[in-house]
């Protein structure tokens, strides 16, 4: 029986390694390292060496004090590894927030296939798989002689694991121009891109790619027949348990350095990509319909720093003077991408609760807007770090005129990962009920959204 999984769950921001109670689905222990960026040559990178060694501690460490029966994986999208024909990287990977393929944006727009074909927006930087490696073959031209598979991000730990290389539907369906949701296949771009035999076999998240390499057990101390799942993108592992276990229509909102909104037998919407819209691919193989925006980012970068949970005062004074923060704090994404945030009213200090009562309002706004163009119906489900912030899911509440539930563990992406490990089947999520607002604040957040609103669709100039 299963019941210890090892989840390797590299996010855009840490690196995470967890161990999952399969039955429970509740950490054991979590252990992190920062997802550094380093500089280059040839172009900025991850530390995947860094990450490998830190893997690798983590897993003899989890293997001693508890024991490890399989291990499954999950990491942000926007990815892929080139690899030679021994297995190793013919260049390093490339980080999707770097500029450089814009350089060569236009080429590559006349060879993208459209968002009917691909469910799939056009997106700045490396944000499109499709435009990283068209980018990266044009700077250096012996790369594409060099690369004799592709692999998505998940499935590069994989092949570190088990010597057995794949990419996973999942990973492949979040906006990388190489996948057709609608027919379940890869998109005319792979063609296009001379890819063609060297994109690796495409894989369902939950299948088994193998046992650990012997190389691997000898240095950790796992069993020699420890399986190693094939991996899913994080935002559908948060997606995955409510997929399996509620009943349509609903709405997942997965939140960390992105916060992507999926909608599960929503209302029939025409999606927008200008809106930054985008059909992403479940772990069942099955479109749904998304929309995201950098929100952990903007957290960050709005706050400027921590500070003392908002109180009841803090709320007041934002609420009665309507000091707003109108979008868009990162303007390259999300659904005000393009406009230039600003403050209206005094903006509170950073590192004050005002400043954090007004920063939760304008992430729980702009997740609404995500949700309207999404084609919302249901209850909303909010997983990962936003969950604890109590002011922003009243706030979405308000808004949407919705129940909103927060995912009981701090990481839906952990728990949907390990998910993958045994079956499809697991113990289902544990929601907690939000407790209901007094009509009184509900009535001024109601006002407060509707100005925001007003005030947020009038672009500056």
């Amino acid at each position: 029986m299963t019941r210890h999984v090892a989840v390797i769950d590299i996010g855009k921001t840490n690196a995470k390694l967890a161990l999952v109670d399969r039955q429970s689905l509740t950490e054991i222990s979590v252990i992190t390292r920062p997802n550094t960026v380093l500089p280059g040559p040839p172009w900025p990178h991850f530390d995947v060496d860094g990450h490998w060694a830190f893997l690798l501690d983590g897993l003899r460490d989890f293997q001693a004090r508890h024991g490890i029966d399989a291990i499954s994986i999950t990491t942000h999208g926007a990815c892929a590894a080139l690899l030679q024909k021994d297995g190793a990287l013919a260049a390093p990977i490339l980080d999707y927030e770097h500029p450089g393929p814009d350089d060569t944006a236009l080429a590559y727009d006349a060879l993208r296939p459209p968002f009917s074909e691909t469910g799939s927006p056009r997106l700045a930087g490396g944000l499109n798989i499709g435009a990283q490696l068209f980018w990266q073959f044009h700077t250096d031209p012996a790369l594409r002689d060099r690369t004799r598979q592709i692999v998505t991000y998940p499935q590069f730990w994989g092949a570190k694991l088990t010597g057995v290389t794949a990419t996973d539907v999942t990973s492949l369906g979040c906006h990388t121009d190489l996948w057709n949701p609608h027919a379940g296949a890869v998109s005319s771009l792979v063609d296009r891109l001379g890819l063609t035999g060297k994109l690796a076999p495409v894989r369902k998240p939950h299948d088994i790619l193998g046992p650990v390499l012997p190389a691997v057990a000898a240095q950790t101390g796992l069993a020699p027949g420890t399986p190693v799942h094939c991996g899913i993108h994080d935002s559908n592992a948060s997606l995955l348990p409510y997929v399996l276990t509620q009943t349509s229509p609903f709405s997942v909102i997965s939140t960390g350095t992105w916060v992507v909104a999926m909608s599960v037998g929503g209302r029939p919407v025409v999606l927008d990509p200008d809106l930054d819209t985008l059909i992403n691919v479940t772990a069942l193989g099955q479109p749904a319909p998304s929309a995201r925006f950098m929100g952990g980012r903007e957290h960050d970068l709005a706050t400027e720093g921590t500070g003392p949970p908002p109180s009841a005062q803090d709320l007041d004074h934002i609420l009665s003077r309507q000091i707003l923060l109108l979008p868009a704090v990162v303007p390259d994404t999300g659904p005000f991408k393009g406009q230039a945030s600003r403050w209206e009213g005094d903006a509170p200090a950073p590192g004050t609760g005002a400043r954090g009562a007004a920063v939760a309002l304008y992430l729980a706004l702009v997740t609404a807007e995500c949700l309207s163009n999404i084609g919302h119906a249901g209850k909303i489900i909010v997983e990962g770090p936003f969950a604890g912030n109590r002011l922003y899911l009243e706030m979405l509440s308000v808004a949407m005129e919705a129940d909103v539930v927060r995912a009981s563990g701090t990481t839906g992406t952990s728990a949907g990962a390990a998910l993958l490990a045994g079956g499809d089947a697991g113990a289902p999520p544990r929601p907690d009920s939000l407790v209901a607002l007094p009509a009184a604040s509900k009535t001024r957040l109601r006002h407060y959204a509707a100005h925001w609103r007003q005030r947020a669709r009038r672009r500056t100039p």
